[in-house]
C-alpha cells in the first residue's frame, strides 16, 4: 500500500493556526519544566559549589568532609534535594541528586552500582505510572536528565573506577564530564590534560552527550561539534561574588590568587552553563525520554512479553542477568 505525500499549500488569507506556538508556550509556562541533574565524583571536587554556581542559587549543601578526621561515607548514597526556580516567568522545577561516598573508599569496586540502580529505578517508576489503567495526566518525572561527572585535576589517565563508572552511566543517561577545580592546573597543563582525557574517551568508546543525529540542522550540528571539542569542560565553581568594574562577578580565591570564573580565558564555566541551560536544556530532557527511557522501556516490555509467552507455553522463564 503506497502512502500519498500530502500537497503543501499556503492559505489564500490569514487563518491563525500559526498562533499554536504561543498557545503551547502559555501552557508550558503555566506547568513549568522539570530538570533532574545528578552530580558524581569523589569528595572535595566542588560538586555542590558548582551546582549552586550554575543556577545562581543555594540548591545543595556540601556533603564532603571538612577535615581529614571526619568519617568517610561507608557506601555511595543517593541524596535528592528539590527546588523551584523562577526566571522571567519561566518555572524550573529542579532535583539535584548528590552521590556522597562515591570513590572515597580504599576499595571502590562497583561503587557505581547504586547510581546505575537509581537511574534505572526512575525509569521503572515512570514506566509503571505510564502503564497504569487510570494514569495521571502529567506523569511526575524523576528520570535523570543529566549526569555531571567530576574528574580530579591530576593530569593522569582515567582511573579504572572512572572508566567503569563512565562506561556504565553513559549507557543509560546523558553524561557530561568535567575537570573539577581546573584552576589547580596551568593553562598548558589543562590543555594537555584535556587532550589526554579526550583520547581516553575515544579509546573506551564512551557514549558522551551530546549525540550525533540526522535530525539536526547544520547550525545545531556545528554547535554540537564545538561543544564536543570542549568536553571535558575545565571548570571551577564559586559562590563568592565581588564587584569588578561595577559588575557583580563570581570569583574563586585560592592561596595562589583569584580567578574570575566567568572569564572564558581563565575558566570554561560559562561554556558549561550556557550548554546546560541556554542551548541544550530541552534537548537533555527530550533525549532522556526518547533515547534512554525508550531503550529501557523497550527492553522491559519485550522481557514482559517473553515471560508471558513462556508461562502460557509451560517453558521455564529465563533468568535475567
Amino acid at each position: 500500500m503506497s502512502v500519498e505525500v500530502p500537497e503543501v499549500k499556503e492559505p489564500s488569507k490569514y487563518v491563525g493556526f500559526d498562533s499554536i506556538t504561543n498557545q503551547i508556550e502559555s501552557r508550558l509556562l503555566k506547568r513549568g519544566f522539570q530538570f533532574n541533574i545528578m552530580v558524581v565524583g569523589r569528595s572535595g571536587l566542588g560538586k555542590s559549589t558548582l551546582v549552586n554556581t550554575l543556577f545562581s542559587s543555594k540548591l545543595t549543601e556540601s556533603h564532603g568532609r571538612r577535615s581529614p578526621t571526619d568519617p568517610i561515607e561507608k557506601t555511595t548514597e543517593i541524596e535528592v534535594s528539590s527546588h523551584t526556580l523562577i526566571e522571567n516567568n519561566v518555572r524550573l522545577n529542579i532535583n539535584v541528586i548528590d552521590t556522597p561516598g562515591f570513590g572515597d573508599q580504599i576499595n571502590n569496586e562497583k561503587c557505581w552500582e547504586p547510581l546505575v540502580k537509581y537511574v534505572k529505578e526512575q525509569h521503572s517508576q515512570y514506566l509503571r505510572r505510564e502503564l497504569t489503567a487510570q494514569r495521571e495526566r502529567y506523569l511526575p518525572d524523576t528520570r535523570v536528565h543529566c549526569i555531571l561527572y567530576f574528574i580530579a585535576p591530576n593530569g593522569q589517565k582515567l582511573r579504572q573506577l572512572d572508566v567503569q563508572a563512565l562506561k556504565k552511566l553513559s549507557e543509560i543517561a546523558n553524561v557530561v564530564p568535567v575537570i573539577a577545580k581546573s584552576d589547580a592546573l596551568t593553562l598548558e597543563e589543562r590543555s594537555e590534560f584535556k587532550k589526554l582525557l579526550q583520547k581516553e574517551f575515544a579509546k573506551y568508546k564512551f557514549n558522551i552527550y551530546p549525540y550525533d543525529s540526522d535530525e539536526l540542522y547544520d547550525d545545531e550540528r556545528q554547535l554540537n561539534e564545538d561543544i564536543k571539542s570542549l568536553i571535558p569542560f575545565a571548570i571551577a565553581g564559586s559562590e563568592k561574588v565581588v564587584q569588578i568594574d561595577g559588575e557583580k562577578t563570581r570569583v574563586r580565591t585560592t592561596r595562589w590568587g583569584s580567578i574570575n570564573i566567568e572569564d572564558v580565558s581563565q575558566c570554561e564555566f560559562v561554556f558549561l552553563r550556557d550548554f546546560l541551560t541556554r542551548t541544550h536544556l530541552q534537548d537533555l530532557i527530550e533525549t532522556t525520554a526518547v533515547v534512554h527511557y525508550e531503550t529501557f522501556r523497550t527492553k522491559q516490555l519485550i522481557a514482559l512479553k517473553e515471560n508471558n509467552t513462556n508461562r502460557q507455553s509451560g517453558n521455564p522463564i529465563p533468568e535475567k542477568h
